[in-house]
């Protein structure tokens, strides 16, 4: 018997880009999946991607009520609806590789947590480089984010052994929170080394617009307090230890970016923080 999936995706101003998400699942060759698209603009999705051409009885539609109220809100909605055992995030403006849920769902069925390597792209989908990528491994939280060193939102996770929320106080760094509170009941997630994720780097995203560095900054300070405060006991005893010891890293790396990025031109925020986390890897 198969397992569904269920799929989160917040969509916020994504009539450009969404169709491409919807395709990336659409073409799993794992196909028992459900789409939750959640609209967060007032939009009707349903009937713009009908447009398209894209009708999909596992497609599911659901409002948050507001306009721009917010990812971490809209991901909570479908979370508080959603009763597979089975979830996963897609952004709207990125996609999945066609083996992407048959390989987690395997995973899965001795990992409650399954994290993936990415490719980062623009918003030409011209590959910039991978992260995470390498051999399949079992990490614990103090190692996983030395290993998958930017972006969090790829994991699907079996909400029976781990369940959270999102945390819609924080600006940034929602999806490690997110990590950090399944790690509370899980010891080990499990990490495919092959790119099943791609991630498009848009130049007015949640990650990459305008003030963005600040509330990274903001977000990761805080965690490193909360984590110092004990707010995020785990099931591995050294893993709030271990985030700490990344987000100490990463706060080096935004302070030492600016003039790295103006030394050379276009570099990326993960060049330029890898090898300093290959430095300070417990």
């Amino acid at each position: 018997m198969g397992h569904t999936v269920s799929i989160i995706t917040p969509a916020y101003r994504a009539e450009a880009f969404i169709a491409s998400a919807v395709r990336s699942v659409i073409a799993q060759s794992h196909p028992d999946w459900l789409l939750f698209v959640v609209s967060d603009d007032g939009q009707d999705y349903e009937a713009l991607l009908k447009a398209q051409g894209l009708a999909d009885p596992r497609l599911r539609f659901l409002f948050s009520g507001e306009t721009g109220g917010g990812a971490s809100r809209a991901r909570n909605l479908a979370l508080d609806v959603i009763d597979t055992d089975y979830i996963a995030i897609l952004d709207a403006d990125d996609r999945f590789k066609p083996a992407k849920l048959e390989r987690a769902v395997a995973a899965l069925a001795e990992h409650p947590i399954v994290t993936c390597a990415l490719d980062v792209m623009d918003e030409r989908f011209t590959l910039l480089r991978h992260v995470g990528d390498g051999p399949d491994l079992v990490l614990s939280p103090a190692e996983h984010k030395f290993t998958s060193l930017s972006m969090d939102s790829m994991i699907v996770w079996d909400q029976r052994h781990s369940d959270a929320r999102y945390d819609t106080e924080l600006s940034n760094m929602t999806d490690l929170e997110f990590l950090m509170q399944l790690y509370r009941t899980v010891d080990r997630s499990f990490h495919l080394g092959e790119p099943l994720h791609d991630y498009i780097k848009r130049s007015q995203s949640m990650s990459n617009g305008p003030g963005v560095t600040e509330g990274m900054i903001r977000s990761k300070q805080t965690l490193l307090a909360r984590l110092k405060d004990g707010h995020y006991p785990m099931a591995e005893s050294d893993g709030p230890e271990g985030i700490a010891a990344f987000l100490a890293v990463s706060l080096e790396a935004e302070a030492s970016y600016p003039a790295a990025l103006a030394a050379t031109p276009g570099l990326l925020f993960e060049d330029h923080l890898e090898p300093m986390l290959a430095m300070a890897r417990p």
